[in-house]
């Protein structure tokens, strides 16, 4: 699995820590980073969170990890691209379901919210779900592709 990252000042700590996670699951062939690349960087999430999500939508990603101080603004960014679902999320369940019923591709963690062993935990085995297009869930994600394309 192809991972896009990206994180702002508040979220580069997190992130750098995700990133040494990722580095070392067997299930991750490659992490590509968006940035910022040190703690001093005060680069605005948006257009961090855009890039990494936009890797995802043309297939240069299969998802992407977003962190920023909540979450919250990393992931409005992402879902403004095209065909990116993603979703804020501080717990395990959550996590599996974003990906299991709405087919969510990005994950956003708030950094000021989460505490970096339960950030990895979940990070962890949300590599490991995956949708089902078969499930009772993808009609209503196909309803949301659509509406999208409309």
């Amino acid at each position: 699995m192809r991972i896009a990252v990206a994180a702002d000042n508040a979220g580069y700590e997190l992130k750098s820590a995700l990133c040494e996670l990722l580095a070392q699951d067997p299930r991750v062939t490659g992490i590509r980073d968006h940035g910022v690349r040190d703690a001093a960087d005060d680069s605005p999430y948006p257009p961090l969170g855009i890039a990494a999500a936009e890797a995802v939508a043309r297939g240069e990603a299969d998802r992407a990890l977003l962190v920023c101080g909540t979450g919250i603004g990393m992931c409005i960014s992402a879902n403004k691209v095209p065909g990116i679902r993603a979703t804020v999320a501080h717990d395990a369940y959550s996590a599996e379901r974003s990906v299991k019923s709405n087919d969510c591709q990005v994950l956003a963690l708030g950094a000021r919210v989460i505490g970096p062993e339960l950030a990895k935990r979940i990070v962890s085995e949300w590599l490991g779900h995956h949708f089902d297009p078969a499930s009772a869930s993808a009609a209503k994600v196909a309803h949301i592709s659509a509406y999208e394309q409309s």
